[in-house]
């Protein structure tokens, strides 16, 4: 790709020649870590795991990251198209529920061609997780190939966005971006053990100072996409330990018990229906070891 185009950045990278782009990784498809992973929503993980796979680099550059040390590097492993197709067969025969590709945006084009070779080979949901920073445009490469999206859906406020991920048009990317996946996949389905297997989860983190932004995303996502065909992830696990010291000083500290829970109230008052998370999840204990 002469002039990559693929996430809303449009940065323009030669990836032919290497060159890195906004996503801070050059032509090569690099993983960071692929393995059973027990940590996503519970009829993701289900029993045996979600069959994740890291991908290096990310375009929105959220500078609480607890991923930066592969989303901001490239940090990782290359692999060719044939290659990510034998890992991705590889990790499907290992019993885990399905194949979760985690920040892949980057590389849709590749990961696309890799998905319509071995789609009639696997027996197992794709999971597509991402920051919910996503063109349509590419998200259509994707269709017919990835069975479960699971975006963020992070701020509305371009002040916010602007200074905690350096992308102010966030909201409007992430309201299209949520309304395309659920073109796609239509509404939530889960198997006779209670797995899911179709549709789509977003993800919120609640952060600290800022539930007045929540409240508004949630009634963003509700005014995108019908509430009942949906899953709402409301998480809490925000810890301070990945963000700098000259962060804002709401971002030094944990999101407190009367935040979420207020977060919460106007979640089910709008009529999700979801996971939430208490607050022993706020820890860096649950980041994925990249060394591995």
């Amino acid at each position: 790709m002469a002039a990559c185009m693929l996430c809303p950045r449009r940065c323009g990278a030669d990836r032919t020649a290497r060159e890195t782009g906004a996503c801070h990784t050059g032509g090569d498809i690099l993983i960071a870590r692929a393995a059973p992973h027990h940590f996503e929503e519970p009829p993701i993980s289900g029993t045996r795991g979600s069959g994740t796979v890291f991908f290096a680099g990310c375009s929105l550059g959220c500078i609480f990251c607890q991923n930066a040390s592969i989303s901001r590097h490239a940090a990782g492993k290359i692999y060719d198209e044939e290659e990510l197709a034998e890992l991705l067969l590889g990790l499907a025969k290992s019993g885990v529920h399905n194949l979760n590709l985690v920040t892949a945006t980057h590389y849709t084009d590749r990961v696309a061609r890799v998905l319509e070779k071995i789609k009639p080979q696997l027996q197992i949901p794709v999971v597509w997780n991402s920051s919910g920073y996503e063109s349509p445009e590419t998200l259509r490469l994707l269709e017919g190939l990835v069975d479960i999206y699971l975006p963020d859906f992070k701020y509305v406020d371009p002040a916010l966005s602007k200074a905690y991920s350096g992308a102010s048009d966030y909201a409007d990317i992430a309201i299209t971006a949520l309304w395309e996946m659920h073109r796609q996949v239509g509404a939530v389905r889960f198997d006779e053990n209670g797995l899911l297997v179709r549709g789509v989860v977003v993800r919120h983190l609640v952060l600290p100072g800022c539930r007045a932004d929540s409240a508004a995303v949630l009634d963003t996502v509700a005014a995108t996409v019908p509430a009942a065909d949906i899953r709402l992830s409301l998480m809490r696990q925000y810890t301070p330990d990945f963000a700098p010291r000259t962060a804002p000083k709401n971002l030094l500290r944990r999101t407190t018990t009367f935040e979420y829970e207020q977060v919460l109230k106007h979640a089910l008052a709008l009529g999700f229906e979801g996971f939430t998370q208490g607050k022993e999840a706020a820890t860096a204990a649950f980041t994925p070891d990249f060394d591995v």
